[in-house]
């Protein structure tokens, strides 16, 4: 900002006072132009005499002039009302005078005092009204200083750009007038823009153009300017030492000026410097004696910088509630004065001190608020910080490959601009990436990237993270004494800058070095002293590592009790954690980090219960099982008993309607693409686009939930202990067989209406290597021999999980809760347990029993709970079937020649049972109903006409609804209308993406009757979406009972989304099926439930017994299973 005064011999030239008057103006000049306070204060007592002789001979513009000279000194001395008042007496006698000249000096002055006071817009109004009056007077020095001050407002809004445009309109003008101390105050503010640009280089030769001519016209407080911004530079280029010099020469000189506002500019750059050198104390010092000069000079911009900077210096000293405190403080003063770049800054380190205590969604919400501010302001330096944050969050809940993500975009931002601190930070967070991925040297190679630049840099703290990363890696390398020195090293670091959070991490895995080591007692010592300081600091997930460590220690010592007692703790702040993320999927994410935690205390629990079998440890260890899976979906089914929508804000409603007309354009356009000719690059651009908006839809969903009265007047869903499953769950006719799967042990547990009995398993591993021969027997090309295959893998499955508790099966239905991989194995086709040792040949499971899957037990209670006030639907069947997938299906041709009906068209003879064999080839070009996600070349099948047309002559036309070819498609499927049936009935081709379950789905028709591609995927987002409260819901498709594994929570799929839009129970498969065989099964599994009034459940064993009875493989009728409510009352 440059408010201006005029000189002496402009007032003799326009007041013309008496003698007296001007002798006294010149003397005050003289005063002012000594530059110090004390004389700027003596100035105005001269002036304040010749005031009053021009108002005694009536002077108006000598008035004028001099109270504008008065005004200039009280802001140079941060008196900004004091100003402001002398400014606006100014103003109106200059006007009425005539005097455009001074009219617009003053003008541009009172825009100064706005400006500095955080109102840019008042300021820039004051200023746009300036620039035409020095314009029209031809006074060019006034116009450059209106120009100038232009810019900087537009610099403080974010607009860069604009800014240069205004500065480089000024500095010509200024050299052209010779104005040397303009010149240098133009050349410092367009350093500023390019420092801020990331260019520090370009900086440095404007300011160093700047600071000779500041010098030259004896300037002290433009060279302080100068020297203080040369500084910022070398500071955010890491010359730590080199930017303290140039600080320590710019304060003498504006303590000298009496410029307390730039004295506490530096004042809080030298605590910056100080900070970044792990000083925090000194740091503070420096921000504390700056923070009262800004309050006095009313600069609330430099007011909230400085909070900002004390709440950083307290959040690296491990005090994060008062460094929110300060945060918190400074984040209204930014947005007051419309400093985006800096609300964005503040925005980021109030995420990360959320992030410190352990509320993960809280942080992103406000790390997701910084970063299009910073993308808007053009800021990316800032843009990469949040990147960075952002990226930290994910992995820190599981999330790697997204985390990955984030770090490669911020790497290449940061080592554009030149901020190897920030650069260093990525490369760091990259190798914990790689180092968890268990891709040590990797990781070592980016950690040996980072640690060089941080000690260039001289960040201590950044250098203590870098090496306690290295040392974590040799930890786990087996190399325990390079990693305990490179502890060490740490922990002496993280002392010295008083980084509290950081010493109780390095003290946690020193303390892990030496239990791994098997000196106990010392590691236990270590514990013991990390753990206070983590709960000091409000470190919530490091004291649930920290307990967790002490209690395997204990259990090593045989102490279990003990142990008992840390574990419990430390799951109990994981449970609180948990809560704290609204995203559904990043909950998910983050149980699945800490499952090792709950497996180590079901199998605490079971040691305890070997020991003490009357305890009632088994029961304990049960609900533990209940509590570590499924969680999430329990929470959904809760959430979907309300509308999370009512009660919010309408533009959330408006945004999240928007972006579901983008996924479904961007799917179209997919679609299109894919259908022709597209190279790599295209088809990766559409699903980066696609990717994009899918991950700000969950955003979006969760900024919902956090918004929705609703939402938070939902209490969370408990788990059921083994009491409240017996009562809510089991018959007497009903047997629950849990698994648990473990690196040590497995578990299963057997529970009644009555009874708990509990075994102990095989490891995880064993298991699995049987597990995985019966799947490839299973799905393998069929041969004449392959049932004694399928036989003997089965049986050796079912020795491991069935024979145990053969003797508790009767032929009860089976309730099975599987756990990891074991949710993909068909236990209708393992084999009844063998007792005498006979072989009848192979006798699957399903001979004897019903069987439903779930993914927890409490699962079924939740699903009663929310659909027990629910009345049956009017209708019984809705059916959608043979949808059109490619322009060249001859139903497209038909329709053009108007020779097809919307549900007419060639029907496939499904093959009888007693050929069954010979119809079931497994041949190279076999239709099967999977849905490769390579492309969109799906082929008809035929079989689901067959399939859907015999359903129906099941069923009366007024209860059913059919939806064929055309109508086959995603517009029907979400219609409200397939609300009104008790079924829901899809027979098309479907799709499991393992790695983004969000994208798995059903296809409909993929073109309409005028052979225009359109989006025709039912995906899992969609599914969540409908309002779906049917009985039951059949996916007569592929691989639709499968989804992501996720520890913790089971396969994510479409199941849990039909689920959640209301369906009590639904029918999908778990491979690849056979359209033919799969019309077949399902034909029979219509007539049991319609025309003998069997259960869903019944009706589908006994379909696949059907099957069965003629000898056919368990590939053909296998892999069908129903998960959710089986009593059908």
């Amino acid at each position: 900002m440059l408010p201006s005064i005029l000189n002496k011999g402009e007032v003799a030239a326009q007041s013309n006072p008496d003698a007296e008057a001007e002798k006294i103006f010149d003397e005050g000049m003289k005063l002012y132009q000594e530059g110090t306070a004390e004389s700027r204060r003596r100035a105005i007592a001269k002036w304040e005499k010749a005031l009053l002789l021009f108002r005694k001979t009536g002077n108006l513009r000598g008035e004028a002039v001099i109270l504008t000279g008065i005004g200039r000194v009280y802001d140079l001395l941060g008196e900004k009302q004091l100003a402001l008042n002398y400014y606006n007496q100014a103003l109106p006698l200059s006007q009425q005078v005539g005097d455009r000249r001074e009219e617009a000096v003053v003008l541009n002055n009172i825009g100064s005092v706005y400006d500095s006071l955080g109102e840019k817009q008042t300021a820039l109004n004051y200023y746009n009204q300036a620039l035409p009056l020095s314009q029209q007077v031809g006074d060019r020095r006034r116009e450059a200083t209106t120009l100038n001050n232009i810019g900087s407002v537009y610099n403080s809004l974010g607009e860069k750009q604009l800014a240069l445009n205004y500065y480089n309109q000024a500095l010509p003008i200024l050299q052209q007038v010779g104005d040397k101390g303009g010149e240098a105050t133009t050349l410092n503010n367009i350093g500023f823009i390019y420092n801020e640009l990331g260019e520090k280089q370009t900086a440095l030769n404007y300011y160093q153009q700047a600071l000779p001519l500041s010098q030259q016209v004896g300037d002290r407080l433009r060279e302080a300017t100068t020297l203080n911004n040369i500084g910022v530079v070398y500071n955010e280029l890491g010359e730590n030492q080199k930017a303290l010099n140039y600080y320590n020469q710019a304060l003498p000189l504006r303590l000298q000026v009496g410029d307390r506002r730039g004295e506490a500019r530096t004042f809080n750059n030298i605590g910056l410097v100080y900070n970044e050198l792990g000083e925090k104390q000194k740091a503070l010092n420096y921000y504390q004696q700056a923070l009262p000069l800004f309050q006095q000079v009313g600069d609330k911009g430099g007011e909230a910088i400085t909070l900002n900077n004390i709440g950083s210096a307290y959040h690296s000293l491990g005090e994060k509630q008062t460094a929110l405190n300060f945060y918190q403080q400074a984040l209204p003063l930014f947005q007051q004065v419309g400093d985006r770049r800096r609300e964005a800054t503040t925005l980021n380190n109030i995420g990360s001190a959320y992030n410190s205590l352990g509320e993960k969604q809280t942080a992103l919400n406000y790390y997701n608020q910084a970063l299009p501010i910073l993308q808007q302001v053009g800021d990316q330096g800032g843009e990469a910080t949040t990147l960075n944050n952002i990226g930290f969050v994910y992995n820190e809940l599981g999330e790697k490959q997204t985390a990955l993500n984030f770090y490669q975009q911020a790497l290449p931002l940061s080592q554009q601009v030149g901020d190897r601190r920030r650069e260093a930070i990525t490369l760091n967070n990259i190798g914990t990436v790689y180092d968890e991925l268990g891709e040590k040297q990797k990781a070592l190679n980016f950690y040996n990237q980072a640690l060089p630049i941080r000690r260039q840099v001289g960040d201590k703290g950044g250098e203590a993270t870098t090496l306690n990363n290295i040392g974590f890696v040799y930890n786990e390398l087996g190399e325990k004494q390079k990693a305990l020195n490179f502890y060490n090293q740490v922990l002496s670091i993280r002392r010295q800058v008083g980084d509290k959070g950081g010493e109780a991490t390095t003290l946690n895995n020193i303390g892990s070095v030496y239990d791994d080591l098997g000196e106990k007692q010392k590691a236990l010592n270590f514990y013991n002293q990390a753990l206070p300081i983590r709960r000091q600091v409000g470190d919530k997930g490091g004291e649930a590592t920290t307990l967790s460590n002490i209690a395997w220690l204990k259990r090593s010592q045989g102490k279990l009790t003990e142990s008992l007692t840390f574990i419990e703790k430390s799951l109990e702040i994981i449970e609180y954690l948990r809560t704290k993320v609204d995203s559904a999927e990043l909950r998910v994410s983050y149980f699945a980090t800490v499952q090792a935690r709950y497996q180590f205390y079901i199998n605490l629990l079971m040691q305890l219960h070997q020991q003490n079998p009357n305890q009632g440890y088994d029961s304990k260890a049960f609900h533990a099982s209940e509590r570590s899976r499924a969680r999430t979906l329990l929470e959904l089914l809760n959430e979907a008993s309300v509308d999370i929508r009512q009660g919010i804000e309408p533009q959330l409603v408006t945004a999240e309607r928007k972006l579901q007309e983008q996924l479904n354009t961007i799917e179209t356009q997919r679609i299109k693409l894919l259908s022709g000719e597209y190279t790599p690059k295209q088809k990766a651009n559409i699903e980066q686009t696609r990717n994009q908006l899918i991950d700000e839809y969950d955003k979006l969903r969760a900024k919902i939930r956090t918004a929705s009265p609703n939402y938070a007047a939902l209490t969370q869903p408990q788990p059921l202990t083994l009491k409240e499953v017996q009562q809510q769950v089991l018959d007497d006719d009903t047997l629950l067989l849990q698994y648990a799967l473990g690196e040590e042990s497995s578990y299963l547990w057997a529970v009644t209406k009555d009874s708990i009995h509990s075994y102990q398993l095989p490891p995880e591993a064993e298991i699995k290597n049987v597990a995985i021969e019966l799947m490839v027997r299973i799905t393998s090309p069929r041969e004449p021999n392959d049932i004694a295959k399928v036989d003997s893998a089965a049986d050796a499955l079912t020795e491991i999980l069935i024979e145990p508790v053969a003797n508790k099966l009767n032929k009860k239905r089976l309730l099975i809760v599987a756990d990891r991989f074991l949710q993909e194995i068909p236990f209708s086709a393992l084999s009844i347990p063998n007792t005498d040792g006979e072989s009848d040949g192979y006798q699957p499971l399903i001979v004897n029993h019903e069987i439903v899957n779930l993914p927890s037990a409490t699962t079924i209670a939740n699903i009663r709970n929310g659909t027990k006030s629910r009345k049956l639907a009017p209708k019984k069947v809705a059916i959608i079937a043979d949808p059109v997938f490619s322009p060249d299906d001859t139903r497209l041709i038909s329709v053009n020649s108007d020779q097809l009906s919307v549900i007419s068209g060639k029907t496939t003879t499904a093959p009888t049972s007693e050929n069954r064999s010979r119809a079931f080839p497994l041949e190279a070009k076999q239709l099967d109903r999977a849905a490769r996600d390579v492309g969109i070349k799906w082929d008809r099948l035929p079989a689901t006409r067959t399939e859907a047309k015999a359903i129906m002559a099941l069923i009366p036309e007024s209860e059913r609804t059919q939806a064929f070819d055309f109508q086959a498609n995603r517009k029907t499927a979400t219609s409200k209308e397939l609300g009104q049936y008790q079924i829901v009935h899809f027979a098309t081709h479907g799709f499991a993406n393992g790695k983004q379950p969000e994208l798995s789905g059903v296809v409909m028709s993929l073109v309409d009757k005028n052979g225009n591609w359109q989006n025709g995927f039912l995906r899992l987002n969609d599914i969540f979406n409908l309002n779906l409260p049917a009985e039951l819901v059949v996916l007569s498709a592929c691989q639709t009972a499968q989804g992501k594994d996720i520890k913790g929570e089971g396969l994510v799929g479409l199941t849990r989304g039909f689920m959640y839009a209301g369906a009590k129970r639904v029918v999908g498969s778990l491979w690849v099926v056979d359209d033919t065989a799969t019309a077949d099964l399902m034909s029979q599994f219509y007539q049991g439930m319609l025309e003998q009034e069997l259960s869903p459940v019944e009706a589908l064993r006994a379909a696949q017994l059907q099957m069965l009875e003629v000898g056919i493989n368990p590939y053909y009728w296998g892999a069908f299973t129903l998960q959710g409510e089986y009593d059908s009352r």
